[in-house]
């Protein structure tokens, strides 16, 4: 944070805060009015930092505190701002299918003849579904313990669906009901899984042609998927009014208790994250032999550049060359690193299990354990392949609540405080794929063979 935005933070969060303070505590007209005053004049604070930050996530944060504050002090204008809320999820919705198909369809063909990719491949996709099914777990036994979601009641939406539960389904019906029988069709209903299981068929499939015919497909799926990415990027500018009308409008029928429940949300992620950490990454590095004490160093600056800027692809030069530098041969770097984008992102996986029982704990849906196992079974799949969209996360969440039959009302209300988790679910992601190289180098029996190259030596020796 620049010394120029400091003092304006400061002096928001001081007026946020005593305002709040006279809200709960103030009683004679004039204090209350005064409160007001300077909770309004505190967002007024907060919107000035957020312009000079120059990024989207300040936005978001401002915009969830501008709508608590419409929440709390016009609740009959609150509840009206519902339908700006509605028209972002739509705008979300349209782009689900089609990125999945097309990024996971690329991720895959994009890598050349499956043949090629070879014993490190399968060594590398096999050790990203390991930690990503237990990154799953974690986040469901984490929200499972905390209950953070119950007992937020979220009101129905004006003239939405009524919330009703997914029927319980035998695993011979789950296996016939994830095959695609006529792929539009699963576009059309928002059928993620079955758009997931038809883009790694057709991936593979892809892959397996000869390089002339595969190459005008994979050109075209690589160009669609910039596309949809940048269909993403308009739709983001539309987040933080989005967000607020969500945060608005719940506060504005619900009152402030929802606070609370984000709050014990917030603490159980920090809590899962490190519980993954001391029971999955960890054993995972002394098993592999990983020296703790030179990649701790190394990964410190990639990581830390992911947790200030929420942002793994901002980490991505950093990281390679600090796992280099660690003993990383290029060629298993240039492999593992990318692929584990799209395929080991340990920390959105176990956020996204967490955040879809939270939404049905604040809707009074009950999940049994093998609706729960629905749910992981669904994330294992469309939570691949979208890493490099802004809020891929939301898209996810949206898509899996469909096939659950979720309500999203309380999505919109998480995403609210998902700039605060963001940034521990980033730095974990890009560990974690630093992590993967080693270990994978590790498997290989090719770490540490190889000297770093000198651009790569000149830069560790910069920093």
């Amino acid at each position: 944070m620049k010394r120029r935005e400091m003092p304006v933070l400061l002096a928001a969060v001081v007026l946020l805060l005593i305002g709040v303070g006279i809200k709960a505590w103030g009683h004679s007209h004039a204090i209350v009015v005064a409160g007001v005053l300077l909770r309004v004049l505190g967002v007024a604070a907060l919107m000035v930092w957020a312009a000079l930050r120059r990024s989207l996530t300040p936005w978001i944060v401002v915009a969830m505190i501008a709508g608590a504050e419409l929440g709390l002090d016009a609740p009959g204008i609150a509840v009206q701002t519902h339908f700006l809320s509605d028209i972002f999820l739509r705008l979300v919705k349209t782009i689900v299918a089609p990125l999945i198909l097309v990024t996971l369809v690329s991720g895959i063909a994009g890598h050349g003849e499956l043949k090629s990719v070879g014993r490190m491949g399968l060594k590398s996709l096999v050790y990203f579904e390991v930690l990503t099914t237990l990154a799953l777990v974690i986040g469901l036994v984490a929200i499972n313990i905390s209950k953070a979601g119950v007992g937020m009641v979220i009101p129905a939406a004006v003239g939405a669906a009524p919330i009703t539960t997914a029927a319980p389904m035998h695993w011979q019906d789950f296996l016939v009901h994830i095959v695609p029988e006529n792929i539009a069709k699963s576009i059309a209903e928002g059928q993620v899984l079955q758009v997931a299981v038809f883009a790694l068929l057709f991936g593979m499939a892809l892959a397996s042609v000869p390089r002339a015919k595969r190459e005008p497909v994979l050109r075209l799926t690589e160009s669609i998927s910039e596309v949809m990415f940048r269909f993403t990027n308009i739709v983001m500018y539309f987040a933080p009014i989005g967000v607020g009308a969500a945060m608005a409008y719940t506060i504005g029928a619900m009152g402030p208790g929802v606070l609370v429940h984000l709050g014990k949300l917030l603490l159980t992620f920090y809590a899962a994250i490190a519980g993954f950490v001391l029971l999955v990454l960890l054993p995972v590095a002394l098993i592999a032999r990983v020296p703790l004490r030179r990649f701790l160093k190394h990964v410190s600056t990639p990581a830390t550049i992911a947790f200030a800027t929420a942002t793994s692809e901002a980490a991505l030069p950093r990281a390679m060359e600090e796992m280099e530098a660690l003993g990383v041969p290029r060629r298993i770097l240039s492999f593992v690193i990318p692929t584990g984008y799209s395929f080991n992102l340990d920390g959105s996986t176990l956020y996204l299990s967490m955040a879809m029982v939270f939404v049905a704990q604040a809707a009074g849906v009950h999940l049994a354990l093998g609706e729960q196992v629905f749910i992981l079974l669904t994330l294992m799949l469309s939570s691949k392949g979208v890493a490099g969209v802004p809020r891929a996360v939301l898209v996810v969440m949206l898509a899996t609540a469909a096939t659950v039959h979720l309500p999203t009302e309380p999505i919109l209300v998480i995403l609210g405080i998902d700039a605060l988790m963001d940034m521990g679910r980033t730095a974990i992601n890009v560990i974690g794929n630093c992590l993967a190289s080693v270990v994978i180098a590790r498997w290989e029996g090719v770490f540490g063979e190889e000297t770093p190259s000198l651009v790569v030596e000149e830069a560790i020796a910069e920093q």
